[in-house]
């Protein structure tokens, strides 16, 4: 295979993807809207897992890289009521199964395992047609334009390439995280770092919880939930700090102060994330000479499986094409059949995992399938 590979998006799954290929001889170029790799905060903690993240990073020969940024201890979780009262506490086994590490370091260590030249920063794709014979013609929104012969999407929820294979658009569920940070927590915020542990905390009602997870270097990163519909998020301003603050505090009041300190603490102002979903059953008919991994493929409720879903995608792929490099559609096909299955159990699982957080047994319904079973949980 001669032509490189042209991936849009230098997310997790584009990364992956780039990489397998490189440690075949295969050349791939990845256009990626952000200016830069440094351009924003790369998210928070994520536990990659056995069955899939771990099994991609293996396949990119990055497993010792990924040892050397775990958090350790950071695999702990722990379930309370609105009164903070502790239900469920699970200390991290140390067994490594579910390892967390922050985004932005996995991030780099991908970014790192590239030739300089892979990444092409700076370009973000406003269409893409089809030029016939499996061949299609990016443009960009500076006008410029590029064809391609193996086109992948890896650009998130809102992927520009995604309309080449399907028609489906991403709907809201139903539900807005919001998110907040404290930090310098075992200084400043004592009584909120106690009662959140070493790692993950799910205080959780019905409609509505707060989720927090401990981070390194003294950081709390918060997701509180809420069953709302998109009017009342378009009618708060989350750009006005305090008055945010104190819109999204009032919808947990009585609830213990150690948790709502996680909303109203924060020193920075909330961000608003409406969670959005393609169909479960998403898939398409294949198309010469484009696919699409991750989000783009895939949306779906957050449930600890999506970073490690579009990495696996990407390593998934990265294989097909240098089993197949001369018959790049027969790669496609079994890549994508393979794919289809995984993400639509995947999906149903993420539904499930909303109703146990949010639904009416909450937080009693998240003990008992902690307890039945072992979690799949972040």
């Amino acid at each position: 295979m001669t032509a490189p590979v042209t991936i849009i998006g230098a997310g997790l799954g584009g990364l992956t993807l780039a990489r397998v290929l490189h440690l075949h001889g295969i050349p791939a170029t990845i256009y990626e809207s952000e200016p830069s790799a440094e351009a924003r905060t790369q998210g928070g903690q994520l536990d990659i897992h056995e069955n899939n993240g771990q099994l991609a990073l293996a396949a990119a020969g990055l497993t010792d890289q990924f040892r050397a940024i775990i958090h350790e201890g950071g695999a702990a979780s722990r379930i309370l009521d609105q009164r903070g009262t502790v239900l469920l506490d699970e200390p991290d086994d140390g067994t490594g199964g579910r390892p967390e590490v922050l985004r932005g370091d996995l991030r780099r260590i991908l970014l790192d395992s590239l030739p300089d030249s892979t990444i092409e920063w700076g370009r973000k794709v406003s269409s893409a047609v089809s030029l016939g014979d499996g061949r299609h013609e990016l443009t960009f929104d500076d006008g410029a334009t590029v064809a391609t012969g193996l086109l992948v999407g890896a650009d998130g929820a809102w992927s520009k390439i995604r309309p080449l294979l399907s028609d489906s658009k991403p709907e809201y569920v139903g539900t807005v995280f919001i998110e907040t940070y404290l930090h310098d927590v075992d200084e400043r915020h004592r009584a909120t770092a106690d009662i959140v542990g070493d790692g993950a905390m799910y205080a959780l009602a019905p409609g509505q919880g707060i989720t927090a997870h401990r981070e390194a270097g003294g950081v709390i990163h918060t997701y509180v939930q809420l069953n709302r519909p998109a009017e009342w998020i378009a009618g708060i301003d989350f750009t006005d700090a305090a008055t945010s603050i104190a819109r999204v505090a009032a919808e947990f009041d009585g609830w213990a102060p150690e948790l709502t300190a996680l909303i109203t603490a924060g020193e920075t102002a909330p961000i608003s994330r409406p969670i959005y979903a393609l169909p479960n059953d998403h898939a398409w008919d294949r198309v010469p000479g484009v696919t699409l991994l991750g989000d783009a493929a895939h949306l779906m409720a957050p449930s600890g499986e999506g970073a490690n879903l579009a990495m696996f995608d990407g390593a998934e792929l990265g294989k097909a094409i240098a089993v197949h490099p001369d018959n790049v559609e027969v790669a496609l096909a079994g890549y994508e059949s393979e794919m289809f299955s995984r993400s639509q159990s995947e999906a149903a699982d993420a539904d499930l995992i909303l109703e146990l957080c949010l639904g009416d047994h909450a937080p009693y319904s998240l003990v008992e399938f902690f307890t039945a079973a072992e979690p799949a949980h972040s």
